[in-house]
């Protein structure tokens, strides 16, 4: 790839750019798992404040069955893609999904300790696909499809997952030798999963500032656990 990386240390690499420019570079059948958490189609802007700006593609559709395209393209045979998406849009999502090749064979739902606003119901949950290419190995030992959202007390992003779940995801849907692939890494949670359960990634992240979080994250000192093994016992917080 011509284009430089924003960060590259010891099998992370972080690219500074729209994923609908930068995953055609890829190799094809690189990856062994795709984790990400792509926009939601909700024109989400937040409640910290009028000065928060709004998250780039999430009023905007037409993204999502090309990134998709280049992610199967990406995807090993026989591997994963967990993504999380809009409910609002499921449809949209689903049928992307479906007409690129993957199939949804399980989805995760993170339980969160707030309760948010709401009309019809409040919000204390949100779910994301476990979307298969040809037929993968199951993981061993297979884990709930419930997780805990274990908030952090620092928040780098306005629609940031919790790191101890997604440390679990990578742990369960990779090994050693995996290549882990987030186009849509915000501000570096898969990535720092990725680099405590020892995997090689690639992240990619449209907005710069969020891509100096991610950074800076990646680049602090992290102790030498082994967090693979601490995810096998069911609700470790890491």
């Amino acid at each position: 790839m011509d284009r430089k990386p924003y960060y590259q240390w010891r099998g992370i690499t972080l690219y500074h750019g729209d994923s609908l420019e930068i995953l055609p570079q890829l190799e094809a059948e690189t990856f062994d798992l795709v984790l990400t958490d792509p926009p939601y189609l909700v024109s989400y802007s937040g409640r910290w404040g009028s000065e928060l700006e709004p998250i780039e593609g999430d009023s905007d559709s037409s993204w999502v069955l090309p990134v998709f395209s280049q992610i199967n393209r990406a995807l090993r045979p026989d591997a994963f893609c967990l993504s999380f998406y809009g409910w609002p849009h499921a449809e949209i999502f689903l049928n992307a999904w479906r007409q690129v090749g993957l199939r949804p064979v399980s989805v995760f739902v993170l339980i969160k300790g707030r309760i948010g606003l709401g009309y019809y119901t409040r919000a204390q949950h949100e779910q994301a696909y476990l979307l298969a290419k040809g037929k993968p190995e199951r993981p061993a030992p297979a884990i709930s499809d419930v997780l805990d959202w274990a908030n952090t007390p620092t928040v780098f992003h306005p629609n940031q997952k919790p790191l101890p779940a997604i440390t679990k995801l990578v742990a369960t849907f990779s090994n050693d030798n995996s290549f882990l692939l987030d186009p849509f890494c915000g501000s570096g949670t898969t990535l720092v999963a990725a680099q405590r359960c020892g995997v090689s990634a690639i992240g990619i992240e449209i907005e710069e500032r969020f891509c100096e979080v991610a950074a800076t994250r990646l680049s602090q000192q992290v102790l030498d656990y082994d967090w693979r093994a601490l995810t096998q016992t069911e609700g470790d917080q890491l």
